[in-house]
């Protein structure tokens, strides 16, 4: 009977463990932390998808801009969300991302996400550049922003959908 106990408490504990580890989504910042984007207690997040190399980021950032100042004051926590490759062919360094960031003025953390593991597994994202939002607690509210029309402002209804959360 106790080692079925000692079972079934290490069962437990073995679940709870695997739960917590696949909720998070932790990606690296370009000053070497990890940051656990679902994890930002009582605030949304707003994570920006997108790529160097991607001429459509270039609109992504004005956009993050734009919201970055309607919701300065506000429980909003914007992250970009770098999709580069690291050891390929094609890899973008990390000076590269903060030489692109600099360019385009994104004024927002930089993240990297190379392999997809987060954004595109974890959070659903089918298409870069996209903006996905994060509710305050941690879960993805709605369908992810996808496929950026050059001559639209994207801004209005992430805007809409940011302040049904605050």
């Amino acid at each position: 009977m106790k080692r079925l106990k000692l079972y079934i408490a290490m069962l437990g504990v073995m679940t709870a463990f695997a739960a917590t580890a696949f909720g998070q989504a932790s990606l690296r910042s370009l000053d070497g932390r990890n940051i656990d984007v679902t994890a930002q207690n009582g605030k949304v997040v707003v994570l920006v998808v997108g790529a160097s190399w991607l001429p459509l980021s270039e609109k992504q950032a004005t956009i993050t801009n734009t919201l970055v100042k309607k919701y300065a004051s506000k429980p909003v926590v914007f992250y970009f969300v770098a999709t580069d490759a690291v050891a390929a062919r094609n890899a973008v360094s990390d000076a590269e991302l903060r030489q692109f960031a600099a360019k385009n003025k994104i004024a927002v953390p930089v993240l990297r996400d190379p392999d997809g593991s987060v954004v595109m597994s974890k959070l659903k994202v089918e298409q870069v550049p996209s903006f996905v939002i994060i509710d305050k607690t941690g879960s993805v509210a709605g369908e992810p922003f996808g496929g950026l029309d050059p001559k639209a402002d994207t801004s209005i209804p992430i805007s809409k959908a940011i302040d049904k959360l605050l």
